[in-house]
């Protein structure tokens, strides 16, 4: 396997996970649980992922939104967990 598949194929399992985060973590969120400060993890995790995800495609539009919410998430952490 070459290289650029190889990147490929981790790219691709980043992507899942990213998605697969974000679901639990607005999953969490709209549950209305004690847990909210974990969902922001969750959502953290995913906007990391994506921010990563879109960098390395090229997809400015994609990293600049997930920089901003993963600003946002981490608001919400230290919100929810440390305030």
């Amino acid at each position: 396997m070459t290289w650029v598949a190889h990147h490929e194929k981790v790219l691709t399992i980043l992507k899942w996970i990213g998605t697969a985060t974000g679901i639990i973590g607005a999953l969490i969120v709209a549950l209305n649980i004690d847990a909210v400060g974990i969902g922001f993890i969750f959502f953290a995790v995913s906007s990391a992922t994506w921010t990563y995800a879109g960098w390395m495609h090229r997809e400015m539009s994609l990293f600049v939104l997930q920089v901003v919410f993963l600003c946002i998430d981490l608001l919400g952490i230290y919100n929810w967990l440390y305030v």
